[in-house]
């Protein structure tokens, strides 16, 4: 069944993705590589940060995965690339 959850885009991603939040929906039951894909599919810049990239759902850190996520309708799910500092 699909859910709609807001997808947060933070750094590197919001500039890929040229915005920095929205709404997408997505199947209740997914993993976090699933997820992922969904996101690629509107977003295909994203794919070269790939191996870079962890999710929070809900406020949970999430790697890129087998990990089945069942989410809610109205979830978080923050794109977080590496942040380099310095």
């Amino acid at each position: 069944m699909p859910c709609q959850v807001t997808v947060l885009y933070f750094a590197r991603s919001a500039e890929l993705a040229g915005l920095r939040s929205e709404t997408l929906s997505v199947p209740q039951q997914i993993t976090a590589l699933q997820l992922w894909e969904e996101i690629i599919k509107v977003h295909p810049r994203l794919a070269v940060i790939r191996d870079q990239v962890v999710f929070a759902v809900r406020q949970e850190y999430v790697l890129l995965g087998d990990q089945l996520l069942v989410l809610q309708p109205g979830d978080e799910v923050a794109i977080i690339p590496p942040i380099s500092g310095g």
